[in-house]
């Protein structure tokens, strides 16, 4: 669990985007979203949520690095929002 803290603390991402997800996370309902953002059918435990969205967060950003039309701000930005929250509830 520590090294996907120490990972999310070396992660380099648009501004505006960091900013619009602290801005998200007081909207933030886990039992909502985290189902959504994950396309799961039960909500997994904060550590295991956190790493799962960092693996879907990771996609998101090749996605929009390699400018590929498919990419949503969107979506990357929900991923940000319930990573954020998610490992609030594990520090």
């Amino acid at each position: 669990m520590t090294d996907c803290l120490a990972t999310l603390k070396t992660l380099h991402r648009p501004k505006l985007l960091i900013r619009a997800a602290r801005h998200g996370m007081e909207d933030y309902n886990r039992n909502r979203d985290l189902k959504r953002v994950l396309r799961a059918t039960s909500i997994p435990r904060p550590g295991t949520a956190v790493s799962q969205l960092m693996e879907r967060e990771a996609e998101l950003e090749e996605t929009r690095k390699a400018g590929d039309t498919t990419y949503s701000v969107v979506r990357h930005l929900d991923a940000l929002i319930a990573l954020m929250a998610e490992a609030r509830l594990i520090v």
